[in-house]
């Protein structure tokens, strides 16, 4: 549903329509090309506006006394070849009507924004599972009625168009209650030699979305195509009825009987024993840690200590640099095949490769190791980049190979880098802020992309290579900062603020590692809670 919400407000290729009959577009028309298209001389000399919307949103007339006039095309002809309707050829929201794209997007980011604070919080008060299954709900709803309602030949363009942006906002909102709820309950269901698996699984589920709009290759109307997807959601309705509550947040708020009756339930279907002893201690120190020192549930607990603090804006560091870097570096459509669908295809099954290698990656060499090799190359990288261009020749055969090889490799580091920085922030926020921490998180890193792609133009205006080495440099100072980060291979996930804080802050690869070592040899006792809960089902 994400992929389908950015393809449906793309702007197809247009020009300006000649005459009632003229409704195939196609770039070289002879006759828009010499007697009604401006000139670009003239579009430079007299309009403030690039060449490009000059000549797509105005059409040249030439008086009974052969003057040049300008003047504004009243209707388009948009480019079919992907798409035979869409969202932005309904609502003509181009050249001076651009603005009502715009909105569309900032009122989807600030849904997305919205929902990141709201249900990160709600989760971390009234559970994982409510949160869930009340978003799987607001979906398809949202998508359905923005889709049906929004219908401008019917309702008017402003009922439909507040219409669809009110569906926009809740749509994004409710879908970070699937992306980050759900990615922390899957993760705090299994143990911890499971969770590396689990994450990877989520977020290869997350980036092979791309795969949904082959959909769109038979279904190429954007409402058609959004009804028909938003149906396919309906079946994840009842996952209330299917996935249970998290029994690290169950203990985490005291509800220990119900807790009790989960574990036992998974104890008894995966045929093992059920240690009472060991769960009766857990809720002992669990009760002594909430007499000692009452839980303080929020935003704040993220920078209340020192050391949670640190680890908290270095995690939001990586986040920010990261999505900076992508989306900087990615603000010119990353195109890998001869079409669109064909571009998508090969993105998506490229997915399923980066998958394998990171698992292997992370599952041998770490987290932490692993995130400072892979940013460190992804920096050097976006670095050789820009003088091997200057070499090859543009639009030359070798220019274009060396763009689709450099596309498969920038996108391999920068979907791990990503992928371990959520990973790794996932499995160091507590389990009583953990879902807050991740919402945080977010919205951080959507900061980032948008600083990403508006300063870009800027940026490159002043030299062309600026916002890449930018970029290379904020990727080596994460890649720094990220050295006092712990380690959390083969460690259980904390369940409390002060089990974060004793995994401490490392400021050396090798020191974390020989403390790596010795927690495959022996486990760690002083995470008193999550070991005991490891070991309640033996």
């Amino acid at each position: 549903m994400i992929s389908t919400r950015l393809w449906t407000p793309a702007t197809p290729s247009f020009r300006c329509k000649l005459h009632e009959n003229d409704s195939v577009y196609h770039k070289n028309i002879p006759i828009l090309s010499n007697r009604t298209q401006p000139d670009p001389s003239y579009c430079k000399a007299m309009m403030n506006i690039s060449v490009r919307e000059c000549q797509q949103c105005y059409m040249k007339t030439i008086s009974k006394t052969s003057i040049e006039h300008m003047q504004p095309c009243k209707d388009y002809v948009f480019d079919r070849t992907y798409m035979r309707h869409t969202l932005v050829e309904e609502w003509l929201m181009v050249c001076d009507r651009t603005v009502f794209r715009l909105i569309v997007s900032i009122v989807y980011l600030a849904g997305y924004m919205v929902g990141a604070i709201v249900v990160g919080i709600t989760a971390d008060k009234y559970g994982r599972r409510p949160i869930m299954s009340i978003c799987t709900i607001l979906i398809p709803c949202t998508v359905f009625i923005g889709a049906i309602f929004s219908q401008k030949d019917i309702f008017g363009f402003w009922p439909s168009y507040l219409i669809y942006l009110t569906s926009c906002f809740v749509f994004a909102c409710s879908i970070h209650g699937i992306l980050v709820t759900g990615f922390v309950l899957a993760t705090e269901l299994v143990g911890p030699k499971y969770k590396l698996l689990t994450a990877i699984i989520g977020q290869y589920f997350f980036n092979v979305d791309g795969i949904v709009i082959f959909v769109a290759y038979f279904i190429q109307e954007w409402r058609r195509l959004t009804i028909t997807l938003s149906i396919a959601t309906i079946p994840f309705t009842f996952f209330y009825f299917v996935l249970p509550e998290s029994p690290r947040w169950m203990i985490s708020k005291g509800y220990y009987k119900q807790a009790g009756e989960l574990l036992r339930k998974i104890a008894k279907k995966n045929k093992k024993t059920f240690n009472e002893e060991s769960f009766k201690e857990l809720i002992a120190e669990q009760e002594r840690n909430t007499t000692n020192k009452p839980v303080v549930i929020g935003v704040r607990s993220l920078f209340k200590s020192k050391i949670m603090r640190n680890i908290s804006i270095n995690l939001l560091f990586q986040a920010f640099v990261q999505h900076l870097a992508f989306y900087g570096i990615s603000s010119s459509s990353i195109f890998l095949g001869s079409s669109l669908y064909s571009s998508f295809r090969i993105s998506s099954w490229a997915t399923i490769l980066y998958v394998i290698v990171l698992y292997l990656l992370l599952n041998r060499v770490g987290r932490k190791r692993s995130y400072l090799i892979v940013v460190f190359c992804f920096a050097i990288l976006i670095l050789l980049e820009i003088p091997v261009q200057n070499y090859i020749s543009k639009n030359s055969e070798g220019h274009r190979t060396f763009i689709f090889l450099m596309n498969i490799i920038l996108q391999w580091f920068t979907f791990s880098s990503y992928t371990i920085i959520y990973i790794y922030t996932n499995e160091l926020f507590p389990t009583e802020i953990r879902n807050t921490g991740m919402s945080i998180h977010t919205i951080v890193a959507r900061i980032g992309a948008i600083a990403g792609i508006t300063s870009t133009h800027s940026l490159a205006q002043l030299w062309i290579p600026l916002p890449m080495v930018l970029s290379s440099i904020l990727l080596l100072m994460a890649a720094f900062l990220a050295q006092m980060l712990p380690e959390t291979l083969d460690s259980t996930l904390p369940q409390t603020i002060a089990d974060t804080e004793q995994m401490g802050l490392t400021r050396m690869c090798a020191c974390d590692y020989q403390r790596t070592s010795k927690q495959k040899e022996q486990p760690n006792n002083n995470n008193d809670q999550d070991f005991k809960l490891r070991y309640i089902i033996a």
